[in-house]
């Protein structure tokens, strides 16, 4: 069946469409069908949607056009190369941390710290780290679920993963304080609590295990985007088939 409202393409037992979010019952109680018209309401199912989880991250997109996907390869073969010199970089070198990636973490870490404060001091130092991965994680949201732009969640989900490894360096850290902070502080030198992760892995008791919690954070940060070039990848693949 094809969506009455954007004309998809799509199973006829969804309730759903996969495309606009149109509820097919609301929609043709309000816009009954005309007798002729090809468009079949979908099988009811109360309580229950039969869009799969599959659908709904391969969706290609309903109209595209060779600039937008040959820009879009190009894009996702520019983060690959680019992810996989992070991911093979050591954390001790701080690779991530030194891209211009950082530039535009760095305000959402900060603003992080900011919006944490009224709930205490540890999370006023953990808010920065939850505020560097809420962003992404927001905008892979708004394109996946409000816009259904896979393409661009792809993409989101790979500067999420990014995100970790900017983190690991500052987990490594904790204990060595060597590392050049905000304002040109190190943490060796700085009063306690100044160094995120040195404050949060000491008062969870975790500062013996920081290079290893660094490791996780990597190895995290790397197989997100790893599976993200490879989603994305899937993607502009079914959008080259959609030209011919």
């Amino acid at each position: 069946m094809k969506c009455p409202k954007c004309q998809v393409e799509q199973n006829d037992s969804n309730t759903t469409c996969i495309h606009c979010g149109v509820v097919f019952e609301k929609y043709f109680k309000y816009h009954p069908p005309s007798k002729d018209c090809s468009t079949t309401s979908p099988k009811p199912i109360p309580q229950q949607s039969n869009i799969s989880i599959r659908e709904i991250l391969l969706y290609p997109g309903n109209k595209v056009d060779s600039p937008s996907v040959y820009s879009r390869a190009a894009l996702l073969i520019i983060i690959s190369i680019w992810g996989f010199s992070l991911i093979f970089s050591s954390i001790a070198s701080n690779t991530a941390g030194s891209s211009f990636l950082h530039l535009i973490n760095l305000p959402f870490h900060e603003a992080g710290h900011v919006i944490f404060r009224p709930f205490g001091e540890f999370m006023t130092s953990l808010g920065g780290t939850l505020g560097q991965l809420a962003i992404p994680l927001i905008c892979f949201y708004v394109f996946l679920i409000k816009q259904h732009n896979t393409y661009a969640s792809s993409i989101c989900a790979w500067w999420f993963g990014e995100n970790f490894l900017d983190i690991a360096p500052y987990i490594n850290d904790a204990r060595a304080g060597q590392l050049l902070l905000l304002g040109g502080n190190y943490g060796h030198s700085s009063p306690y609590g100044f160094h995120d992760w040195e404050y949060l892995l000491t008062e969870t008791g975790l500062l013996q295990y920081d290079q290893a919690i660094a490791v996780g954070a990597h190895f995290l940060g790397s197989t997100i985007m790893i599976s993200s070039i490879i989603w994305g990848a899937i993607i502009v693949f079914k959008q080259f088939k959609m030209l011919s």
